[in-house]
């Protein structure tokens, strides 16, 4: 025979009812926020490979600008006011290659090249330093009507090196293209 239930007091209710409470909100905090923290984990590596994907399936000339760790890694400090920005990166188990194209001022050229460690007296009229070979990978021709000028600077590995090589037919508005090749 079971012994019927006697009715709680106000005070052991209220202490029932705050167990219950307090058991709950320790449940959600050990179990909920996790599980929470887990979901937006997943969900955020899942847009970084889908992001790198994009990226890496990219057979051409992207049309943004490269980012601050490629630029810092590859020594291609793109002036700031530069327009018509352009990359493509390629990387094997030898070599990787960052090939960046854009227009600027004829300050900013001066910027670019003071920051890649070389100056304009270093351009070569009449010159393109970069290979057909690379102009192929993305598509870039150098036809004999504009008015090249280009520079190699060369750096110990493992520090890049850069092909630079600039388009001055309009001298307002030079257009660089540049091959930075780095071998770790």
């Amino acid at each position: 025979m079971s012994v019927p239930s006697q009715p709680l007091c106000p005070r052991q209710r209220r202490r029932m009812i705050r167990r219950r409470v307090l058991t709950a909100v320790v449940i959600v905090l050990l179990i909920g926020i996790p599980a929470g923290y887990l979901v937006i984990s997943a969900q955020q590596s899942r847009d970084s490979g889908r992001d790198k994907e994009a990226e890496s399936s990219v057979t051409g000339l992207r049309d943004s600008w490269p980012s601050k760790m490629k630029r810092r890694v590859f020594e291609v400090p793109i002036p700031a006011k530069s327009t018509d920005v352009a990359y493509f990166e390629t990387s094997n188990w030898r070599t990787s290659r960052l090939y960046v194209q854009f227009t600027t001022s004829g300050a900013g050229l001066d910027d670019f090249l003071d920051d890649v460690g070389t100056s304009r007296s270093a351009l070569e009229a009449g010159d393109v330093t970069i290979s057909e070979r690379d102009a192929g990978t993305v598509g870039w021709e150098f036809p004999p009507r504009k008015d090249w000028a280009a520079t190699t600077h060369r750096q110990a590995d493992p520090r890049p090196s850069q092909d630079i090589t600039v388009d001055l037919t309009e001298p307002a508005a030079p257009r660089v293209y540049v091959v930075s090749t780095a071998t770790p």
